[in-house]
């Protein structure tokens, strides 16, 4: 496993976005501008089924979790769930997902990063077991959400509080419904063996006519991770695995021996093997990954990093909390210079990297440095286009004296030998659309 730099740079062209490649997720379904609007005005259904999963169960389950991750697992119910974090010691980003307590000591990690609780589960000698179930995940939000949901289960869903879950059926079909809400929007999450997802898919596609629902293709999956700040490990930061101190974890990760038999034959034996970010972009021109990744506090995870338990990265946090460096922003482009980029195309003179509309089909972590007066001052990632808001918008890490909204800046655009430019941008809050997702259900 090599750590260089220009590896990874050269390493992009030959990633394809994960989501479509495992799940079969098509470009998209009545077109990308019709369904970028449904979780403003009626509802979507998105499938997130690429995202791996590792199930840990035994007396050390819960004591792994804890050692591993910055949540807090004090009095954690069973059928509850948390967006669990876990970082190296400097307090970067490692991993990040949704973590599930079926049981006392049964967890099931929905991450891109499931490596790193492997690699200690089978070298620290907790006492527990790993498996690695395979579940469609359908995510379903938006205004109409919830009476959907409703009609589909045949139950009141009201009374389930924010990122809890409930066991219903549908069709027949043993369906958890997990409530969140990844863009903004009241939603449900629906998940169950990848054997029935066909069989979900045609239950929820009969309501669709009622309820306005589309169905949300591959270049529209992760606009709403932007719009609602949802930072995502290799897309908007390198998830932190890819320089010299690991080399335990690359010794442990490159025999043959210790890979879980369910990830032969998979990504996960081949390019993602030790990691899920495996390339990127941009004008960053660091020397070092590391450059790359982010802590849990710029990212506005702050209120999960919870100081009642020892973890790894626990001193570096406690550091940066009381004296954070960076926060995350939103950047909004200005349209002009958009406009020019494009217009390079047709003219005598430099011909710009293009933005991508809607989305950047890569798994790929975009990095843009962000200037002020000729100083780098924040790092701008991975662009996308807003229909609704009519703005090229980025998921931006920047020195908190200059995260005030409205703050002019710029962003150099263009890889390191190839021609660049500086665009003008604004700081905008993230994130950038109203945060919909908690509302009171039983108001509704």
């Amino acid at each position: 496993m090599t750590t260089d730099v220009k590896t990874f740079r050269a390493f992009k062209s030959y990633v394809p976005h994960y989501a479509g490649t495992v799940t079969g997720n098509i470009p998209e379904y009545t077109g990308w501008m019709d369904e970028q609007l449904s979780w403003k005005t009626t509802c979507y259904m998105g499938d997130w089924s690429f995202v791996p999963q590792i199930r840990i169960k035994g007396p050390d389950a819960l004591r792994l979790f804890t050692e591993l991750s910055t949540n807090s697992f004090a009095g954690m119910p069973l059928d509850r769930a948390k967006h669990c974090i876990q970082c190296n010691e400097q307090g970067k980003v490692i991993a990040e997902g949704i973590l599930l307590r079926h049981g006392e000591d049964d967890f099931e990690y929905q991450c891109g990063t499931p490596h790193w609780v492997y690699y200690h589960l089978k070298s620290k000698g907790y006492d527990a077991e790993a498996s690695f179930p395979i579940s469609y995940k359908m995510q379903i939000s938006g205004p109409h959400a919830l009476a959907l949901c409703e009609k589909l289960s045949g139950a009141s869903l009201r009374d389930i509080k924010f990122m809890y879950t409930r066991q219903l059926k549908v069709k027949g079909l043993d369906v958890m419904f997990l409530r969140q809400g990844m863009a903004g929007e009241i939603g449900f999450e629906l998940q169950g063996p990848i054997t029935e997802r066909e069989t979900l898919i045609a239950a929820v596609m009969e309501l669709a006519p009622e309820f306005g629902l589309r169905r949300l293709g591959a270049r529209n999956l992760m606009i709403n991770h932007l719009e609602a700040c949802y930072p995502t490990g290799s897309m908007h930061f390198f998830n932190a695995l890819a320089d010299e101190s690991r080399g335990d974890y690359f010794n442990f990760m490159s025999d043959d021996n210790n890979l879980p038999a369910a990830w032969i034959g998979s990504p996960f034996q081949t390019v993602l093997r030790y990691n899920f970010s495996v390339g990127f972009t941009g004008s960053w021109d660091g020397e070092n990954m590391s450059g790359l990744y982010r802590s849990p506090i710029e990212m506005g995870w702050s209120k999960n990093v919870v100081f009642d338990h020892e973890f790894i990265g626990r001193e570096a946090l406690e550091r940066e909390m009381a004296e954070p460096r960076r926060q995350v922003v939103t950047l909004e482009f200005n349209s002009d210079d958009v406009l020019r980029i494009h217009a390079s195309l047709f003219g005598s003179g430099d011909a710009y990297r293009q933005f991508e509309f809607p989305d950047v089909p890569h798994q790929i972590a975009w990095t843009d440095l962000i200037q002020k007066d000729g100083q780098t001052i924040g790092h701008a990632t991975h662009p996308g286009y807003s229909f609704f808001f009519r703005k090229v918008l980025a998921l931006s890490f920047i020195d908190v004296k200059y995260a005030t909204p409205g703050t002019e800046v710029e962003v150099l655009w263009g890889d390191p030998g190839t021609p660049q430019t500086l665009l003008r941008a604004t700081v905008a809050k993230a994130p950038y659309k109203q945060d919909n997702r908690r509302a009171d259900l039983s108001k509704i």
